[in-house]
């Protein structure tokens, strides 16, 4: 069983892969298997969940983004803000710190040099608004 930084790369990329084509994100997961590997569960659960959820997951990013559209946002970083997203708003398991770092960790080895700092700023902004929300 792969880690669960190797599971939300997998689902991470294949979202992308999808936004960028149009493809289907999980046959995009599938597809990039070697032909006798599964997909990690979680990876699966994730792309699922972010499928699942993906109009309130970009309403949520779009609120937070301050004045830039969801479709404006590079398509990798999209990707990562909405599996991050999914993982604050609708995983009681993944603690808030391990979300938006594994977000952050992502950004700045795949994306731009100021992907990491403008990634870490959304998710921190959801973040806070999602736990104020919580305790109203």
């Amino acid at each position: 069983m792969a880690s669960r930084r190797d599971a939300r790369r997998s689902a991470l990329l294949a979202l992308f892969q999808a936004d960028l084509t149009g493809a289907d994100p999980e046959r995009s997961l599938t597809d990039s298997l070697e032909a006798d590997a599964v997909a990690d569960p979680y990876a699966v659960e994730l792309v699922l969940g972010v499928i699942g959820s993906k109009d309130a997951l970009d309403a949520v990013i779009a609120t937070s983004t301050e004045g830039w559209s969801i479709e404006r946002l590079a398509p990798l970083d999209r990707a990562i803000l909405r599996l991050a997203t999914y993982e604050l708003l609708h995983r009681e398991d993944v603690p808030v710190g391990a979300a938006i770092n594994e977000a952050v960790k992502a950004a700045n080895e795949l994306s731009t040099e100021r992907s990491g700092r403008f990634v870490n700023g959304i998710l921190g902004r959801i973040a806070r608004e999602t736990v104020r929300a919580d305790n109203a």
